[in-house]
This record gives C-alpha cells, sequence and structure tokens, in this order.
C-alpha cells in the first residue's frame, strides 16, 4: 500500500510537470524523423534548389528493416539524452532540498521510494517508446514494404530493455550525488565507457548491453531469433536490477549518515 501510494505520487508529478505530453511527442518526432526524411528526401533536395545540372542522385533501395534501425538511431543519441534529463533530478533534488527527509520521516522504506520513482518512469519511458515505434512502423509500412508484428514487438522489448538501463544509471547516480548536472554528467559519460569497452573487448563482451542494437538488426534481417539477443537482453535486466537494488543501499546509507 506505501508502495503504490508513492507510485501513484510519482505518476502525478510527471503528469503535473506534462512528461506525460511531451515525453511521448519527442520520442515520436525522434521516432519518425529519418524514416520521412529519407523517403522524401529527393523531394526535399528539389524544394530547396535541386541538384546541378548534370549531377545525378538516386537512394539505395532500403529494406524496412534498416529503416526501423534508424529510428533506434535516433533515440540512442538524442533520446537517450531526453531520458536522462527527465531523471535527472528525481531523487538528487529532492535531497539537495530536504524534500527526501520530509518524506522519509512518515516512515517511509528506502527501496519503496527509489522503486516508485524507477517504476514510475519505467512506465513513461515504456509508454513513449510504445508510441514512438508504434508511428515509425506504420510510415516503415507505408513507405518502405512491410516489417512484421513479430519483428516490431522484438524491437519494442529488447530495446525497451536497453531504456530500462539507461533509467537504471539515472537513478543509480541520483542517489550517489545530489547535483543534477552531475548525474548527467555521470550517466552519460558511464554509457560512452561502456560502448568504448565494448567496442574494444568484442571478443570477450558478445553479451554487453551495447551489443543489444546490434543484435536486433541481425534479428529483424535474418529473421531467427537467436541466443544472444535473448542473453544479452536477461544481462541487460539482471544489470538494471541490481542497479536498483544498490541504489536503495546507497541512498539507505547517505540518509542515515545525514
Amino acid at each position: 500500500m506505501q508502495w503504490m501510494t508513492l507510485f501513484q505520487k510519482e505518476l502525478l508529478e510527471n503528469w503535473r510537470n506534462k512528461k506525460w505530453i511531451w515525453v511521448p511527442l519527442v520520442i515520436i518526432l525522434l521516432s519518425i524523423m529519418d524514416p520521412l526524411t529519407t523517403y522524401y528526401l529527393p523531394q526535399i533536395i528539389d524544394s530547396v534548389g535541386g541538384m546541378p545540372e548534370g549531377a545525378v542522385f538516386e537512394l539505395p533501395e532500403y529494406a524496412p528493416s534498416d529503416v526501423i534501425m534508424m529510428s533506434l538511431s535516433q533515440l540512442s543519441m538524442l533520446g537517450v539524452l531526453v531520458i536522462v534529463l527527465i531523471t535527472m533530478g528525481t531523487i538528487a533534488s529532492e535531497r539537495k532540498s530536504g524534500i527526501s527527509e520530509l518524506i522519509l520521516v512518515k516512515p517511509v522504506y528506502y527501496m519503496n521510494y527509489i522503486t516508485a520513482k524507477w517504476a514510475s518512469f519505467l512506465l513513461l519511458v515504456w509508454v513513449s517508446l510504445l508510441l514512438g515505434l508504434l508511428v515509425s512502423w506504420y510510415y516503415i509500412n507505408i513507405l518502405f514494404g512491410t516489417l512484421t508484428v513479430r519483428d516490431f514487438f522484438i524491437i519494442f522489448f529488447f530495446y525497451g530493455l536497453w531504456l530500462t538501463l539507461v533509467v537504471s544509471l539515472t537513478i543509480f547516480y541520483n542517489t550517489f550525488v545530489k547535483s543534477a548536472g552531475l548525474v548527467v554528467f555521470f550517466t552519460i559519460l558511464t554509457i560512452m565507457v561502456m560502448s568504448i569497452v565494448t567496442q574494444i573487448f568484442q571478443h570477450v563482451l558478445d553479451w554487453s548491453p551495447n551489443n543489444l542494437s546490434g543484435y536486433i538488426r541481425e534479428v529483424i534481417s535474418t529473421g531467427e531469433l537467436n541466443s544472444d539477443l535473448i542473453l544479452t537482453g536477461v544481462i541487460t535486466l539482471v544489470i538494471s536490477i541490481l542497479l536498483i537494488l544498490i541504489s536503495g543501499q546507497i541512498f539507505k546509507r547517505k540518509e542515515m549518515a545525514a
């Protein structure tokens, strides 16, 4: 009952901050940007003056799987940044202002406080991702060809696990530092370091969370769900849960020390 009360409070706060409106809209925009601009690129070039005389511009034939990966590419850059920005102060700001102390004096269990925030942002992120990919899928099927329902749900589920890890990292750093700016810095830095380490040690880090997008591309290109994608997804989820469990312990220790 206590957890549900905290969860409802977080949902209400996100609604009052208009996050339930603008976050899905931004994710939808990022998801459809590349499919639409790629398809209408010749018309866009013509509208700005066209090509020089004698120049020939031919677009390659894009498969639906290629185009949906363009959407994921945008989400991996700007989408991740948006998610980090909406979660950067969820705990850090309350710790800095003393609001967390007022809440926890009730008493409120530390893990309830942490997991309620985590779950509220996961719901917002997963719903936004679903809406964004649905709109992208709609346009891809109209403009480029058929992307199956099976492929759509594989993309949605496994990429959702990657965004779950991003949210978990942000929550973790929220309990570690009181500055929202430092939360953003450390989260983005961690993602970058993970990417670099995965590229350097690719031969031993087959199941690194950073490989999720690559495995998603393989699955929708070949049509076969392979074990690498499943194991990478499981490891990503396990890391996310461990981060939240550790976050609860760090938060409890810091609050008790204060």
